[in-house]
């Protein structure tokens, strides 16, 4: 997740605590839109690994992980908005499991994968969040490079 835009950029599912998962969804993000500052994550084993770390090392992008056991940790220690980046993952994944998963008697990784792209679809391109000036991730995304292209 883009965390100034809220713009989900890439995501995988898997069944397993298995770092290769996660690694694909990093290139996945990387190649569609460029390589981060930092990446932020939790200490979950996917991100501690050495396929994780490695990956990241590699492409020159800083690595910023929350305290064990606390999400709402600072994660830039300047003390930039980026304090409520995971609390905009905790929302995202709340709202993706309220608005799109327990409505669904999911019995496979198929219909999983369709029902959650198809959210964050609807999540990146349709749904307005108020601290975006109402405007969905995807716009907010978009006119930001233009910004930045501009100058």
């Amino acid at each position: 997740m883009d965390w100034a835009t809220r713009k989900v950029l890439s995501w995988r599912l898997s069944n397993t605590l298995d770092a290769s998962f996660c690694v694909e969804a990093l290139k996945d993000a990387i190649a569609k839109y460029g390589k981060p500052g930092i990446m932020n994550t939790d200490q979950g084993s996917q991100y501690t690994g050495t396929d994780w770390i490695t990956t990241l090392t590699k492409a020159e992008i800083k690595i910023s992980m929350d305290g064990r056991g606390r999400y709402l940790d600072n994660i830039f220690p300047n003390g930039d908005c980026s304090n409520h980046l995971p609390a905009m993952i905790e929302r995202l994944w709340r709202s993706l499991k309220q608005e799109a998963v327990y409505l669904h008697e999911i019995t496979n990784g198929f219909q999983a994968k369709r029902i959650i792209d198809d959210w964050i679809g609807f999540y990146n391109a349709e749904r307005p969040h108020t601290a975006l000036d109402k405007r969905t991730p995807d716009t907010a995304y978009f006119n930001q490079l233009e910004i930045r292209n501009a100058a």
